[in-house]
């Protein structure tokens, strides 16, 4: 089968599952989209949104539909490293054995991760970036397809630790939930008050999913593409050359290379879900707003003058 066979066939089956997603997961469409766009592109995505906005649900719903192995880390401030990795323990024979925490798994949900202190946030970093955990000076792999969605509540700031740069830039996209609409919170309310559950089918397998990430890879992309997607990293930059005056006034911090590559890949995804073969800048300008976001720091008169993340990304086309 030819890789242009295999994106025609994922144009269907991205729509496919949709549909099973719809079933449980009411709205949300773009939302549901970025998720799917990070798992193809092979990255991870953090979930921005207030509390009842279904986020544990969506992220369990999606695992059951790509057939994929699901574990949920409920993060809380007295959550140790050991508690997510795994440790090591003496069996009967006095030897050291190795129990696996719930970290090796398809699909980790890190529920509220911002509620966990730096130290035990750290411990996700290697799986996230190197797909593998170290402990106890032993290297064990993770099962391939790994991604690691997270939840993070924007409003309570009681008992949370802001994730570190480093962590963030792991995250392909930060994606914001919002408020449903008001039609869509009455279909809400009609079929979680019934006796009816939505049950899903899985339409994927975990080497299905893992193929769909190589054919996503060997998309062919412009050279000129690629170079609107650097540009565009470039000038989140206030000290470079390139920086227009919105950056400079407004950002102290911009973007690294991470998000150059993120924003080439997640643009191969989802032009190759809507049936394109090869990405234009309307692909990078698509997935731009959620790459960036939580790459960029604004400063404090940002702040103060309610400049926002998404006006100075917008400025970059």
């Amino acid at each position: 089968m030819s890789d242009v066979a295999k994106v025609e066939a994922l144009v269907k089956q991205y729509h496919a599952l949709k549909s099973e997603i719809a079933k449980v997961i009411i709205g949300q469409d773009e939302v549901v989209s970025q998720i799917l766009i990070a798992i193809f592109s092979g990255g991870h995505a953090l979930l921005i949104g207030v509390p009842g906005l279904a986020k544990t649900l969506m992220v369990n719903t999606i695992a059951q539909t790509l057939g994929l192995d699901f574990k949920r880390i409920q993060f809380t401030p007295d959550l140790m490293p050991s508690d997510i990795l795994g440790s090591e323990i003496l069996d009967e024979h006095r030897q050291f054995k190795f129990i696996k925490g719930p970290i090796f798994a398809n699909i980790i949900l890190a529920d509220e991760i911002n509620r966990t202190p730096p130290k035990t946030q750290a411990a996700l970093l290697e799986a996230m970036q190197e797909r593998s955990v170290t402990v106890a000076g032993h290297n064990y792999k993770l099962d391939l397809p790994y991604f690691v969605l997270a939840t993070q509540n924007p409003i309570e700031q009681e008992g949370t630790y802001p994730l570190p740069e480093a962590q963030l830039d792991r995250f392909m996209f930060a994606i914001n939930l919002d408020y449903p609409t008001f039609e869509e919170e009455v279909q809400v309310v009609k079929a979680t008050t019934s006796d009816v559950q939505a049950k899903v089918n899985s339409l994927f397998s975990a080497q299905e999913i893992t193929e769909i990430q190589h054919v996503i890879r060997r998309i062919p992309v412009a050279d000129n593409v690629i170079e609107y997607a650097v540009k565009m990293v470039a000038k989140t930059r206030p000290h470079g050359d390139s920086a227009p005056e919105l950056v400079k006034n407004y950002l102290d911090w911009g973007a690294g290379p991470r998000a150059s590559q993120n924003l080439i890949l997640a643009a191969k995804t989802h032009a190759a879900i809507h049936g394109k073969f090869s990405p234009d800048i309307e692909n990078v300008q698509a997935v731009a707003e959620s790459i960036l976001r939580h790459r960029i720091i604004k400063n404090y008169k940002a702040e103060a003058e309610g400049i926002s993340e998404v006006q100075i990304i917008k400025s970059l086309f």
